[in-house]
């Protein structure tokens, strides 16, 4: 049986939020879930002609930076959680790192002001890691060949595909591009802007792939496309050097393992933040009571967002990169601390921000970032969440080479104390060190019940990502929701600083005016972060696609 479903765009979820009775796609064998139709057809394709998940994710993503070039992407970075056949786990940190030229202070000016060069431009962009990673995850799980993943990719980028509403709206929108002449070329026709069902074509960007999928990562790293990219970097001020090029690796590391009412959390491990805070928020939750009175409800909303905000003040300070910094995961996630957390949290009332003192019980711009979930025939799991930071990441489209760069410098903490991008205040734990990777709230998971898998999720979102991830996992643990309903719920956010309790659309008046009687600082904000789930059951699974979007879900 072959299944496939486009899902509402953008401008319908606007207008009427959709809650209830929404149904997942279903298929008995494998499923495929995307932000972006051509990247879903192309990943369930390979999962059809014999390919495994992993195979499926290194299609998608090289997909994925032809045909959303807002956050797909070869000049960017990541995170790919996956569970094999036989039920072992493993994590693949392909993050960016700072160049061996960069410094602490090099965002501040004179006066120790923090400066816009960690967000626009050639000075923004981190070490790239997106095909070093891919590399890595397929040479020791994937099956198919290297050079037959990329195909479609590279045809797309030939002879173009049709530019839907959303990617339309954000070239329209975004104040980065224009500055600079090679991405006005290409994505802005020099300022004709494309419109919805315009070709965009892509020849530079098909060129660059060619020579990856010839060469495998040593022709992103090295050779001619490291060439240039190093030679217009020194053109322009920026910092990568062919060396940081040459010398950059990604890292499998074990993903970090936690619980929630019985079932195991597969999770993203440092130099991510979004495990350990996920981890640390579900564990303030269970035993609360927090559920009792209903999802959506004024109680759970608060007691939720209380957890958030103790789990982001500890955030502020003690997470970094676990190959620079010592990360206390243990003291952030023992029963002891997480127990006073939640003995801290009164229910009635929101606690001042200011009261709340990262580790007191131990010694916004849109995110350019886009997640899948793929599940094969075989029993393989892949979460995969990259990213290039920003919209658009700094607006730089390399001359010649056809992809963006990252601003994943604005990740670290170019002022330790002082608000980010996403408004995150981040601690010495984050400050930027040459060969260091940026702290990150991509959340790749996987949920099991027992030995068998419940969930594959995952967003973007910036400093909402973790956030989100966790209220899909309660959604469906806590309230009983089929996956599709637990993607479409409306969300919540709270992050510490600044001390304000961001909502979507279809949380109620009367729940709201509830929240500010109970001390919240209510923010509503248009639909935010793009889950992309799977659910297992009854010999079904489920793909859900977030109808924020124009996402799609393909199964077999």
């Amino acid at each position: 049986m072959h299944l496939h479903r486009p899902v509402l765009m953008l401008v319908a979820i606007a207008q009427a939020f959709p809650l209830t009775a929404a149904q997942p796609v279903r298929a008995r064998r494998a499923m495929v879930v995307t932000r972006e139709d051509h990247a879903t057809r192309a990943g369930a394709a390979v999962l059809r002609s014999g390919g495994n998940a992993v195979d499926a994710a290194v299609c998608v993503a090289f997909v994925l930076a032809v045909t959303h070039p807002s956050a797909g992407n070869l000049g960017g970075g990541g995170f790919l959680l996956a569970r094999l056949p036989g039920g072992r786990s493993t994590f693949i940190d392909f993050r960016e790192k700072a160049p061996a030229g960069a410094s602490h202070d090099m965002y501040l000016d004179a006066g120790g002001r923090p400066t816009a060069d960690s967000l626009v431009g050639w000075r923004a962009a981190g070490v790239p890691g997106t095909v070093r990673g891919l590399e890595l995850a397929h040479r020791r799980y994937g099956h198919k060949p290297w050079a037959e993943l990329l195909q479609p990719a590279i045809l797309l980028a030939k002879s173009g595909f049709p530019v839907p509403y959303s990617l339309a709206v954000s070239l329209r929108a975004d104040e980065k591009l224009p500055k600079f002449a090679e991405s006005r070329r290409i994505f802005l026709h020099d300022g004709q802007y494309l419109k919805p069902g315009d070709l965009l074509i892509q020849p530079e960007l098909a060129q660059t792939l060619e020579r990856i999928a010839r060469l495998g990562a040593a022709g992103f790293y090295e050779g001619e496309t490291a060439q240039r990219l190093a030679q217009a970097m020194r053109a322009h001020g920026g910092m990568i050097t062919a060396e940081d090029l040459r010398n950059y690796q990604a890292v499998e590391r074990k993903p970090l393992e936690g619980s929630y009412r019985g079932y195991t959390i597969l999770t993203a491990p440092p130099p991510s933040s979004g495990g350990v805070v996920l981890l640390e928020m579900l564990g303030i939750l269970e035993n609360s009571g927090y559920e009792r009175e209903g999802a959506g409800s004024a109680a759970a909303i608060h007691y939720a967002a209380e957890a958030m905000r103790r789990a982001y003040a500890d955030r502020s300070q003690f997470l970094g990169d676990p190959d620079f910094v010592q990360v206390p995961v243990a003291r952030l996630l023992s029963r002891e601390h997480i127990a006073r957390w939640r003995a801290s949290v009164d229910p009635y009332r929101a606690t001042p921000s200011a009261r709340i003192r990262p580790g007191a019980a131990v010694p916004v711009s849109a995110a350019s970032t886009t997640h899948f979930s793929i599940a094969d025939a075989e029993g393989t799991l892949v979460s995969l969440t990259y990213t290039i930071n920003g919209n658009f990441g700094s607006g730089v489209t390399v001359p010649g080479l056809g992809f963006l760069l990252n601003n994943e410098m604005d990740d670290f903490a170019a002022k330790p104390g002082f608000p980010n991008n996403f408004g995150l205040v981040q601690g010495e734990a984050n400050a930027i060190q040459p060969g260091k990777r940026p702290l990150s709230c991509m959340t790749p998971t996987i949920v099991l019940h027992g030995n068998r898998p419940l969930l594959v999720l995952g967003s973007p979102g910036g400093a909402r990502i973790i956030n989100a991830v966790l209220e899909v996992i309660l959604n469906v643990i806590d309230f009983g929701m089929n996956v599709q309903d637990a993607v479409n719920f409306p969300r919540f956010h709270h992050q510490w600083r600044p001390d304000q309790l961001d909502v979507e659309p279809g949380i109620s008046p009367d729940t709201i005016r509830l929240l500010e009687q109970r001390g919240h600082r209510i923010r509503k904000l248009k639909p935010f972060c793009e889950v992309a789930a799977i659910a297992f059951g009854d010999g079904w699974l489920e793909g859900a696609p977030d109808p924020r979007v124009e996402a799609t879900a393909e199964g077999y």
